[in-house]
């Protein structure tokens, strides 16, 4: 809102200053900073009033070293991550970008999901929570909406270049600059937006894949259907990495820390893809508009560090399914915008572990009990932080060394920009 408010004191007034509110770097920056004051602030007033309503954490007796000591620590933190993240978006954000309202929407509706579940746990009594299929319900719900809007509405794009001449002038790169020739490159091709279905792969060159491509075997309309594939493999990712993140929130900052990692490789990934020259001097799919998402991932990352000055050993506050559904949801839509979604099994590793850690063991136990009437377990417990938890590793060090790993593999995201 304050964006169209100073954009408007600047061209009707010429306030001195209003113009900052044009650069998305400004916006971005204030918008990291409110969201972590925010946090910080009212993130203290928010755990007194839980502590005080005594709407505490009911933890089961599952053998865990600390575990008891646990009970009755204030859950429902969630809150707090939401407020730092919707608050500063509203404020700093050009809140009529589809992107943005994208967001908006993913964020309040997984929130409110989580919220009933912990709803239900603390005030019913009811330690199962929310029916796990009223959840993936839920989940669907988010992908279907956003894959239907990503799909379907005009104003969602990209920017394919094509020749304007067949000529190829040669640059010397010891005479000019990158963005020189970058420059040079662009007035010799123009750039057309194109609905597309296309995304990223990564370590590949000409790294494009085209999801319409599996139904070019339909015949020659097979481009009107691509929505039968891009959809139903949006849903699976918001769902996937939803529940990946609740499972990942398990120990005292993992899943905060986590999640700041991502919102700051994702918040990077967003920025050269929403930005032409870099974009083209990288050689990587232009997104026009998405550049507004760093916006939004600025007040992601705000609220993670934020919270995670409450949440870390010892934590004062747990986030609960409020936080985790939504971090995991918001993650895996910015990941889809920007078209590195095949990038997630890398980038968001830590998650895909923890949930396939519980598929497997689930899955092996049922599998042995049918054949041998006694069911075994791979893992010590499932998810899988509970089986270092289980073999005598403290708590501390495990969640450090998911965050390290974590770091590793943004660090591989990263330079997936140039290894192809």
């Amino acid at each position: 809102m304050l964006y169209y408010l100073f954009t408007f004191l600047d061209k009707a007034y010429n306030v001195p200053g209003a113009g900052l509110f044009q650069f998305i770097s400004f916006r971005a920056a204030m918008a990291t900073i409110f969201s972590l004051f925010f946090a910080l602030i009212y993130g203290k007033r928010i755990i007194n009033y839980l502590r005080a309503k005594q709407i505490g954490e009911t933890v089961r007796e599952l053998g865990l070293e600390g575990q008891m000591a646990k009970t009755g620590t204030p859950t429902m933190g969630g809150l707090i991550i939401l407020g730092a993240i919707l608050i500063p978006t509203l404020l700093f954000a050009k809140i009529l970008n589809i992107y943005i309202l994208l967001m908006l929407f993913v964020t309040i509706w997984l929130g409110l999901i989580g919220f009933l579940d912990d709803y239900i746990k603390v005030f019913r009594k009811n330690k199962e929570g929310l029916a796990g299929r009223f959840k993936i319900m839920g989940q669907v719900v988010a992908g279907l909406v956003i894959g239907s809007v990503l799909y379907f509405h005009p104003g969602i794009v990209i920017r394919e270049r094509f020749p304007e001449k067949k000529m190829v002038v040669k640059v010397k790169s010891e005479t000019l600059t990158a963005f020189e020739q970058v420059k040079d490159h662009n007035k010799r091709f123009k750039t057309t937006p194109v609905k597309s279905t296309k995304t990223t792969i990564p370590f590949f060159k000409n790294n494009e894949f085209d999801y319409a491509v599996l139904l070019k075997w339909t015949g020659d309309d097979y481009r009107k259907y691509a929505w039968l594939i891009f959809i139903p493999f949006v849903i699976f990712i918001i769902t996937a990495i939803s529940n990946g993140a609740n499972l990942t929130d398990g120990m005292d900052g993992l899943a905060t820390g986590t999640s700041a990692i991502i919102a700051i490789t994702l918040g990077l990934l967003a920025w050269v893809s929403g930005n032409i020259v870099f974009a083209d001097y990288l050689n990587i799919m232009y997104i026009p508009n998405t550049g507004e998402l760093v916006v939004f991932i600025s007040a992601l990352l705000g609220a993670c560090v934020g919270f995670l000055w409450y949440n870390s050993y010892p934590a004062q506050v747990f986030m609960g399914d409020t936080g985790s559904l939504a971090l995991g949801g918001i993650i895996a839509a910015l990941a889809i915008m920007i078209r590195k979604e095949l990038l997630i099994p890398v980038l968001c590793g830590i998650f895909i572990a923890e949930n396939l850690s519980v598929v497997i063991q689930v899955s092996y136990f049922k599998y042995s009990r049918k054949r041998t009437g006694e069911g075994k377990r791979i893992f010590l417990m499932a998810p899988l932080h509970h089986h270092y938890q289980k073999k005598g590793y403290p708590e501390p060090k495990i969640v450090m060394r998911f965050l390290i790993i974590g770091i590793a593999l943004a660090l591989v995201s990263i330079i997936t920009l140039k290894i192809r």
